[in-house]
């Protein structure tokens, strides 16, 4: 007899991108994680965000995701950097924050979604990879980033506490506070972190503009009447100051306001399993300016913008399981999205103008069918209606619209092997991409497309690989080969503008684990990835080069010891002026490569108390990352201009947790 769906072991039911309630978090506390996790299912890639890891642990969302192969940050100073994961970012890239869909405030995107992101303060983040799943936003062709929280029925009246302290070189501190408890009927958990930093110096010990304060608070309350339901209300706020070195402002303000409403509902028959809902509202309040955190050149004059954007959205979706060998998702999704800005010094008093507005509706449907024991088939298709509105008073399209009804779907085959040790898939996937916000903004029809001809993005793309675990030995490789039509390229430099080619990608990631010895591991990852703009006939913009890490870990469960060798190529494959949607985010030539050591260790008293301590970049290395940004001419500083940011110099750091049941 075949198994069904609900029989499948955990691996496997990540796999096929259904949503699953992993297990409530331990209070026993993991040690340093220097290399990606090991990938545990097709295309998937699952990590604890509340473990601390190597380099200095991550303060926001595009930090933590560096440590995963594949992904690489638009660095602009010492925050808010942007992820890049097989060369695409933006809108290509989909960020969920426990489910909610944001999009930052900023038009030079000095805010994208993982700035609002302290890792620490989610239960587990989850990266399912390339256009093999349609379940979560459209368009997302690189893959979707979940930040998720997870909560559980209580089985008796108590709680939960998780705190940590964390110093480093340069004034780093960082503190969260994590409380959770309640009874079998009802919860109520509240978040609070802060996250603080001075300018960093780098390897020659020049100082880099590029101090920061984020803070940010959240608290859920919820009802659990029986096993199978949840209701859930959930609020937050943040905000915080950032300086930085690309450009000539630094954002003053991070306001972000948001609400949220969860029901979930499972076993309600055979047939269905499982419904949720969810509607969210979130509203970001952002001021950049050039005189709050920088002193004033002379002769310059105070300049100061202020945008700020509503979202608006929701989703439904039912789980149903027809047959043993076969269950799908539906559902429906819809998202509302505007934006105004208001400028000068004495901007509180000035009217807000709208300047972009967006609309869309979709309906998904993703299934899994099981071949036999060892053998599926994956599927989805994904339908949605995009709108969006030019309001701009100066714009040569103000009140045009433009829209489009786009479609994306799979299809993947899974096989096992050598008796349920490893697992070999292929994919075939379409995502269509209608332009975002950014790409909008600049095209303004006088070197390529305008806000009414810009096309959407079109990527096909063939997913391959294998993961396999056994013994003492674990490992998996992915590889993808896509061919973009329409691809959207923003060009920096004149002439400056947005224009559609065609483009073709292609790359891997892997990753190995040997356990050689009792309390001994030996790590080591590889992403690598290559682009071509086919229209030109030249580099794709904005790919970062070959890179490899190497670590090896001693754990005896109460102390733990540590090297990360971080290895990166030289990118000698660009296309100066060109690249994507963060302000002057382009190509600026090739970069040579470098070698990291870092080292770390821990203790841990007990299995509530961790502490954990490292050192990055022992040999204080000068280096720069390809994809950086260059320097803006700040008074005080050394002039960067036309030469990429500098990264950090030698950087210690200790990191101290606690996780308690009350």
């Amino acid at each position: 007899m075949k198994p069904c769906l609900r029989e499948l072991p955990l691996a496997i039911a990540i796999s096929l991108a259904l949503p699953a309630v992993a297990a409530e978090s331990e209070t026993t506390l993991r040690t340093v994680v220097v290399t990606a996790p090991a990938v545990e299912a097709p295309l998937t890639v699952t990590t604890d965000p509340k473990a601390p890891r190597q380099p200095l642990p991550a303060h926001d969302g595009a930090d933590l995701l560096k440590s995963i192969p594949g992904f690489a940050v638009i660095r602009k100073g010492g925050t808010d950097g942007d992820p890049v994961f097989r060369g695409m970012s933006g809108s290509r890239l989909g960020i969920l924050l426990d489910g909610q869909e944001i999009l930052g405030g900023c038009g030079g995107r000095m805010d994208p979604p993982t700035a609002y992101v302290y890792p620490e303060s989610y239960d587990r983040v989850t990266v399912l990879k390339g256009p093999q799943s349609v379940l979560y936003m459209a368009g997302s062709s690189a893959g979707v980033v979940l930040f998720e929280r997870d909560i559980r029925r209580m089985t008796e009246a108590g709680g939960r506490v998780n705190g940590s302290l964390t110093f480093g070189s340069w004034g780093r501190n960082d503190q969260l506070l994590d409380v959770h408890g309640g009874n079998p009927a009802f919860y109520a958990q509240a978040v609070a972190t802060r996250s603080d930093s001075d300018n960093y110096e780098d390897g020659d010990g020049k100082e880099v503009h590029s101090f920061y304060t984020r803070w940010s608070t959240s608290a859920a309350l919820g009802w659990t009447p029986d096993d199978d339901t949840r209701l859930e209300l959930s609020l937050g706020r943040s905000d915080g100051e950032a300086a930085y070195a690309d450009r000539t402002m630094d954002g003053t303000r991070f306001e972000r306001e948001n609400a949220g409403l969860k029901f979930e509902r499972k076993n309600l028959s055979p047939l269905l399993r499982k419904v949720e809902a969810q509607a969210y509202y979130s509203y970001i309040d952002h001021v950049m300016d050039n005189f709050s955190l920088r002193r004033l050149a002379p002769g310059s004059m105070k300049m100061l913008s202020n945008p700020d954007r509503t979202t608006r959205g929701g989703r439904f979706s039912a789980t149903l399981a027809p047959a043993d060998q076969l269950q799908f998702i539906v559902g429906v999704d819809a998202k509302d999205d505007e934006h105004t800005a208001r400028g000068t010094p004495a901007y509180r008093s000035r009217p807000r103008d709208e300047d972009l507005s967006f609309e869309r509706r979709g309906a998904f449907a993703e299934g899994t069918y099981l071949l036999n024991d060892a053998q599926r088939v994956i599927a989805g298709l994904r339908v949605d209606d995009h709108e969006s509105k030019d309001h701009r008073r100066t714009s040569a399209t103000r009140g045009r619209t433009a829209s489009d009804t786009l479609t994306s779907g799979f299809a993947r085959y899974e096989s096992e092997y050598a008796d349920g040790a490893g697992t070999w898939y292929a994919g075939l996937g379409h995502a269509e991409r209608f332009p975002d916000f950014w790409e909008f903004l600049r095209a303004n029809g006088a070197a390529g497309q305008s806000f009414v001809s810009l096309q959407p993005e079109k990527t096909t793309q063939l997913d391959l690989g294998t993961l396999w675990s056994s013994g003492e030995w674990s490992a998996s490789v992915s590889g993808f080969y896509g061919k973009v039509d329409d691809f959207i390229l923003l060009k920096w430099t004149a002439p400056a503008g947005v224009r559609n080619i065609d483009a073709t990608t292609y790359g891997l990631e892997s990753d190995v684990a040997w356990r050689f010895a009792r309390n001994w591991m030996v790590t080591g990852s590889l992403a690598w990835v290559r682009g071509n703009n086919d229209t030109d006939h030249k580099a794709l913009a904005q790919q970062p080069p070959l890179e490899a890490r190497l670590a090896v870990e001693y754990n005896d469960n109460v102390f733990s010891y540590g090297a990360l060798l971080r290895l990166v190529a030289e990118q000698d494959r660009f296309d100066v002026g060109s690249g994507g949607i963060v302000a002057n985010g382009m190509d600026l030539g090739p970069t040579s490569g470098f070698a990291l050591l870092s080292l770390n260790a821990g203790w841990r008293p007990s299995k509530s108390v961790l502490l954990t301590a490292g050192v990055d970049n022992v040999f204080d290395r000068t280096y720069r990352e390809h994809l950086s940004k260059s320097g803006a001419p700040i008074v005080g500083y050394e002039t960067l201009t036309g030469e990429r940011i500098n990264e950090p110099g030698r950087t210690f750091w200790v990191k101290g947790q606690l996780a308690l049941d009350i």
